[in-house]
């Protein structure tokens, strides 16, 4: 069976479907407008307004959005468990990332050694790590308990919205290079594994784990300490 035929067939019963009426499908568009545009509003607009007064400062684009995500999930009637938050598939959803992300491992842990660019010192603040995950798992649940839900109701399930939602993560992810391109490929694969498995914690151990890789293996100057936005430039 090809990879498209497979993410066609439903993930379970609370896998959203593509209607097919044109006022359902803007409203998806609208709502993923939205959180993106405050995700960016976060990383680009407040970001120079944080270094300078608090870092709350940045967190109010980023709570707005969870703030709309919540309350489009209670209009549409969708549960925690539709949305990802179970354990049921937490086993099945890594096993479909498995394969996919040693595979990227090698090629990142090949890069590390070519020029010799293994680095431990930023993995040894465990705040920081603790931080990478949480980040991970707030990024997860919007990009697929939201967007990749909201992605299936214009484009159904299938390529299409798995390359919309990686567009999506590639954008908030500018105007870093390398980041960008690795971040539509990572977010490609976790679109697709959540669109047969639905499941944002272990999606979320999955983002941990290939970032901090990336900041052991790489040379800085390849991701810049995985800073996007505003604050590439710094």
């Amino acid at each position: 069976m090809s990879v498209d035929a497979d993410l066609t067939r439903p993930a379970d019963a609370d896998a959203p479907v593509a209607t097919g009426e044109a006022g359902e499908r803007l409203l998806a568009l609208w709502e993923i407008a939205s959180v993106t545009l405050s995700f960016l509003a976060a990383a680009w607009v407040a970001a120079p307004f944080a270094e300078d007064n608090s870092k709350l400062v940045g967190a109010v684009p980023v709570a707005f959005a969870l703030v709309l995500m919540l309350l489009s999930h209670r209009a549409r009637g969708e549960t925690a468990r539709a949305v990802g938050w179970r354990a049921d598939n937490f086993g099945r959803a890594l096993l479909l990332l498995a394969l996919p992300m040693l595979a990227a491992a090698a090629v990142v842990v090949l890069v590390g050694w070519t020029y010799r660019s293994f680095r431990v010192s930023k993995l040894e603040n465990w705040q920081w790590v603790l931080w990478l995950f949480a980040w991970g798992l707030i990024q997860q649940y919007a990009l697929h308990g939201f967007v990749n839900r909201r992605a299936q109701l214009v484009w159904g399930r299938g390529w299409r919205s798995v390359l919309a939602v990686a567009a999506v993560f590639a954008l908030l992810h500018l105007p870093n290079p390398w980041l960008t391109l690795a971040t539509f490929a990572g977010g490609a694969l976790w679109a697709a594994v959540y669109q047969r498995a639905p499941n944002i914690p272990a999606l979320a151990v999955s983002h941990a784990l290939m970032s901090l890789l990336l900041v052991w293996a790489l040379p800085p100057w390849v991701m810049k300490s995985l800073r996007v936005g505003f604050k590439y430039f710094n």
